[in-house]
């Protein structure tokens, strides 16, 4: 290695797990050269450690690397050098033994260096967003009818103006998930690879397996709303993860509502038998609380307990045909809603409205005719402009 450059890009092979047995022998030789360790590892010391850390992005690697040169330079000082090697010195002192380049694939196995956080989904915008496993985006058009792929190519499903079907018969043996994201205004359908169909309601993301795998779990996560027509499999619980809430079934139909920033988490069963208990226990169907057809169970996010009552279900999923129910609800979680719905911002400058209760309820009306309706009724005062609506 005769330039700082080779050295850099070395390092970061390193750290990456992607140097062959030829450049791994290179860094052990060059740090035992510089006397930067009396006890290095062996190289395959060294492979061995590294077939247990995980590969790295490209840019994790480059982020490590410049925060390792910052660290480094404060401690330059404490390291003797050999002075005609003194051209290398900030890349010498980066890696002053084996231990600090196993430490960072070992800090990185344990999340020290996840700085880079993942982009927030911005549920204001137009478009459907799938997301495979390894990062890669899809942008998702209702008007397609497209084939879903895998990371690798591969066909998994397909897609059907706004629906798409997952196939049971593809060669997947682990757990790989897709992560679908759907913004304000719109809604969509899953069927998922055991024919369970997820009706998605709009500000939704909803982590599923491409394809359940025998012997485990059929586990989903929710943020947002959906129905689920759970297909039936006794061997399989399905379970629908909400935060801190798990909802088991075998097979029926029911409603989850968690949006992040309702205090309840609301699921409403329709059809057969649902089990609601905390994410840190185990199912027990003679402790935890078991739904009947026509209760509604409701978790609250503060201190954990669920509540039941019973309800009338279609007010909780005409949704899903379009439909729109308030009852008994306050008028700032009325706006809420709205906002779903329509992907509309509103301003409520009548602070004596927000904790005013109203019910009401709308087949698939456009939002001019609901705002109508709150205007004849009870009086509110509104303008839309631009999609934002000002109440006076």
């Amino acid at each position: 290695m005769n330039s700082n450059s080779e050295i850099k890009n070395l390092l970061q092979k390193f750290v990456l797990n992607q140097c062959t047995l030829e450049e791994t022998n290179e860094v052990i030789a060059y740090y035992k050269k510089n006397k930067l360790t009396d006890d290095f590892p062996t190289v395959e010391d060294i492979q061995h450690l590294l077939t247990e850390m995980p590969k790295m992005e490209q840019q994790t690697a480059d982020d490590i690397f410049l925060n390792i040169l910052s660290a480094s330079k404060e401690n330059e000082n404490t390291i003797e050098f050999i002075p005609k090697k003194s051209n290398f010195r900030k890349y010498i002192s980066i890696a002053a033994s084996a231990v600090i380049l196993l430490g960072i694939g070992l800090a990185y196995q344990k999340g020290a260096f996840n700085t880079k956080s993942e982009q927030k989904f911005d549920f204001k915008s137009t478009d459907i967003v799938l997301q495979l496993e390894n990062g890669n985006v899809q942008i998702i058009s209702e008007n397609n009818t497209v084939q879903v792929k895998d990371a690798e190519g591969n066909v998994v499903g397909n897609q059907n103006g706004d629906k798409i079907v997952y196939e049971n018969d593809s060669d997947l043996d682990k757990l790989t998930y897709n992560t679908i994201k759907i913004p304000y205004g719109k809604r969509f359908q899953l069927q998922l690879s055991d024919g369970t169909v997820v009706h998605l309601n709009s500000g939704t993301t909803l982590k599923y397996p491409v394809k359940f795998i025998a012997g485990e779990n059929r586990q989903v996560f929710l943020d947002g709303e959906a129905f689920f027509d759970v297909a039936k499999d006794k061997k399989h619980p399905f379970i629908v993860n909400a935060d801190n809430l798990n909802v088991r079934v075998l097979g029926t139909h029911f409603n989850v509502s968690n949006y992040p920033e309702d205090e309840l988490t609301d699921v409403v069963l329709v059809e057969g038998s649902v089990g609601m208990y905390r994410k840190n226990e185990d199912f027990d169907a003679n402790k935890n609380t078991i739904l009947k057809p026509g209760f509604k169970g409701s978790f609250n996010k503060a201190n954990t307990l669920i509540a039941t009552k019973p309800v009338i279900t279609d007010i909780y999923t005409s949704w899903i045909t379009g439909g729109l129910t308030f009852r008994n609800m306050t008028f700032k979680n009325i706006i809420t809603k709205l906002e779903r719905r329509y992907n509309v911002t509103i301003i409520n400058k009548n602070e004596k409205l927000a904790n005013e209760k109203f019910n009401a309820s709308f087949s698939d009306e456009s939002i001019e005719k609901v705002m109508s309706y709150f205007n004849d009724i009870h009086g509110i005062n509104y303008t839309i402009k631009n999609n934002q609506i000002l109440i006076k």
